[in-house]
């Protein structure tokens, strides 16, 4: 086992489906398959497609060149002793072979949309909802043959139909039926009296043999970490055999529905053609052809200057691999129906708060300000009650507000996408918006979210529940609760206020409503964040050069070291000193710093978790305990370049590049780490805002 390279890799196709798995090519998690279809985008991901189990002979001499883990602990067949070499760009490629022969396996998913011929329609689309455009989910595999003598191919085809986060297993009731065409196999699930996803596979060459067998006992070993499910069945219901000569190659493709005259005939130029026309996709959204990023429109065609977010040279390979990896998160919810943002792969939905915080690195970064607009007016037509979604659910869900920051980070991050492009049309539509909110908090809203009338401050109380970012709760019960007045909470309170202030005075000035009414309540807002100002020092604990965590219901102050203190200060507006600001940097620097984020809390604190491992309960006692959240270094360089403008950062990127390019998922970037080191990557292997934290920083 201490031979087989456990790294992961990751497809996605815009529409919340993925492929995901492993560099020696042996499935350890439940979410390691080669097409997970997300059948309501990007909801209800159901595994269809597992693997091919593939075996090659030469001169009768058959080798096995798939890697499995078994129940009982048994690794069997070994093809990773032949794995010769494994590449992730520009799509994962695997190069088996011995002395006499060579067998390369590439894998693509293709982009989701389809049937659209308009000018950058993968984002155009995904921005309005392109009713034209069709839903494809759908997975080319191609196999390619070097060698001196003929050689025999075999491909079992192993398949389930199941919830991505569940395993499958053999029973009675579970029947996959297939029906046999013109080289195709059309496949669908039958469990009880209700009907599986039905999808096809088809082949450019070979000899398909029906041979139905179940494969009991696959085993997980990273969900056995968890303290999770960790045994699979899996259901094979034959096998292609294809002869090849040196130089051949056998193209495959599996596609979610029933086989589709209009998709066109699969060809051995198939697969170059789908990552080519990817590759032609990426290029067009960030504009590496040009020299420069694409997709700059905000609706008027206009291009507007953006120097707030300066681009780095934008034919660096890192810097296309990075933007390369955000995309990766971008896709498009048919509930809403428009753009929203996947938080993390494997196992995360699209949540407001993240897509909010990630949006700035996502989008404005690389001037996708179609996309960062389109986002932003899909949350705000969400909003109820003054609060922006945390979570959508699927079609004809209600979307589930139990968060107080959203509204705010809503407002915060269109205040930095107006920033950037001047968008003033914009800011007059979502004006009545921003005063919505305003008005629920300031008057009261679900979960006692309320402004202090005396301090001005925002509080919230409410029982069961965990509001914050800080969000894990353990049966009935908050890990963190953060009852009443957190401190980074309030800070976003007062850069609200400052941002409308400034934004009434923009509109009185651009004759965007009632100017005499506007200006008045330019100067209530500038008068009202002049309040908050001086309440927030209530935060401030000069014993400890630091800012306390939250004020309680009681008045009580919790003065643990988080790094909430660090967001507070990385704010567009912020309320506290220079000799504030540069106080709480020292102390996060020696006790919240590491080379992969910020910690969630100071290692000598006697709650401190420092490893994130075990079951379920465990890790989620740990998840904010201590263990590091890699996103977090971004507000941690904005407070750093506001409070030490003249002093060199002390953080040195290149552990978390190396971590980008070479660990846990290539070409991505951890959710968290362990707080002690080695901090090792834990959590989601891909997470939105840690890309994006990293696209809005690095140089």
């Amino acid at each position: 086992m201490l031979d087989l390279d456990t790294r992961e890799w990751l497809l996605t196709n815009g529409l919340g489906s993925f492929a995901s798995g492993t560099v020696s090519d042996v499935r350890t998690r439940t979410y390691h398959g080669w097409l997970f279809a997300a059948t309501k985008p990007p909801s209800e991901r159901t595994l269809l497609f597992s693997h091919l189990e593939a075996s090659l002979e030469v001169l009768g001499n058959v080798v096995a060149l798939g890697t499995n883990f078994w129940g009982n602990g048994q690794i069997e067949p070994t093809g990773y002793e032949l794995l010769r070499c494994f590449d992730i760009n520009p799509v994962p490629k695997w190069i088996w072979g011995q002395d006499n022969w060579q067998l390369t396996r590439q894998l693509v998913m293709p982009y989701g949309w389809e049937g659209s011929r308009e000018k950058n329609h993968s984002t155009d689309a995904i921005n309005r909802g392109c009713a034209h455009s069709r839903f494809c989910h759908r997975t080319l595999i191609q196999y390619r043959y070097e060698g001196s003598d003929t050689a025999i191919l075999r491909l079992r085809l192993l398949i389930a139909e199941r919830n991505f986060h569940h395993q499958q297993t053999a029973n009675l009731g579970l029947q996959f039926s297939q029906l046999l065409g013109e080289q195709q196999i059309c496949l669908q699930a039958k469990n009880s009296k209700n009907f599986g996803i039905p999808w096809h596979l088809r082949w450019t060459q070979g000899r398909y043999q029906t041979d139905a067998v179940w494969y009991w006992n696959y085993g997980l070993p990273e969900e056995t970490k968890r303290g999770l499910g960790n045994k699979e069945d899996l259901y094979s219901p034959g096998y292609l055999i294809v002869t090849l000569q040196p130089g051949d190659t056998v193209t495959l493709e599996a596609r979610v529905g029933f086989p589709d005259s209009t998709a066109g005939v699969l060809t051995g130029e198939t697969f170059a053609e789908a990552v080519e026309a990817e590759q032609k996709r990426l290029s067009q959204i960030f504009g590496w052809s040009q020299g420069g990023a694409g997709d700059w429109g905000v609706g008027t065609g206009e291009e507007f200057s953006n120097t707030q977010y300066p681009i780095p040279n934008p034919q660096s390979p890192l810097w296309q691999q990075l933007l390369k990896a955000s995309d990766q998160f971008i896709v498009y919810r048919a509930s809403i129906p428009g753009p929203t943002v996947i938080a993390g792969y494997h196992w995360f939905n699209d949540w407001g708060r993240d897509t909010l915080i990630a949006l700035p690195g996502l989008a404005l970064v690389p001037r996708r300000f179609d996309l960062a607009k389109g986002v932003l007016r899909t949350f705000g037509h969400n909003c109820r009650h003054g609060l922006i979604p945390n979570a959508f659910l699927d079609v004809n869900g209600e979307p589930i507000y139990n968060t107080i920051d959203a509204a705010l980070w809503w407002i915060e991050t269109l205040g930095l996408y107006l920033e950037a492009t001047q968008d003033w049309e914009f800011l007059a539509e979502q004006f009545p918006l921003v005063q919505q909110i305003y008005k629920a908090f300031v008057g009261g809203t679900h979960f006692n979210i309320q402004m202090d009338a005396i301090d001005g401050l925002v509080s919230w109380d409410a029982l069961g529940v965990a509001l914050t970012w800080m969000d894990v709760v353990i049966g009935a019960y908050p890990v963190t609760p953060r009852y009443g007045k957190p401190v980074e909470i309030n800070a976003l309170w007062y850069s609200a206020l400052c941002w409308l202030s400034q934004w009434a005075e923009r509109l009185s000035q651009l004759e965007f409503g009632e100017p005499v009414r506007l200006t008045k309540q330019a100067q209530r807002y500038a008068q009202q964040a002049e309040h908050v100002k001086t309440s927030l020092q209530k935060f401030w604990n000069p014993q400890l050069g630091y800012l306390y965590d939250t004020i309680e219901p009681d008045d009580r102050r919790n003065f643990q070291i988080r790094p909430n203190a660090v967001l507070a200060l990385s704010l567009q507006h912020c309320a506290f000193s220079e000799q504030q600001g540069c106080q709480v940097l020292d102390l996060a620097t020696f006790s919240l710093l590491t080379p992969y984020g910020l910690r969630s809390l100071d290692p000598g604190d006697p709650e401190y978790k420092g490893r994130y491992e075990g079951n379920q309960e465990q890790r989620d006692r740990a998840y904010h305990q201590g263990t590091v959240w890699a996103w977090l270094i971004g507000p941690y360089i904005r407070a750093w370049q506001r409070f030490y403008p003249e002093r060199s950062l002390p953080f040195d990127w290149q552990p978390l590049l190396d971590h980008f390019l070479f660990d846990a998922c290539l070409g991505s970037i951890s959710e968290i780490f362990d707080g002690d080191a080695p901090h090792k990557p834990r959590g989601a292997i891909a997470q939105a805002w840690s890309v994006a934290e990293v696209i809005r920083h690095i140089k």
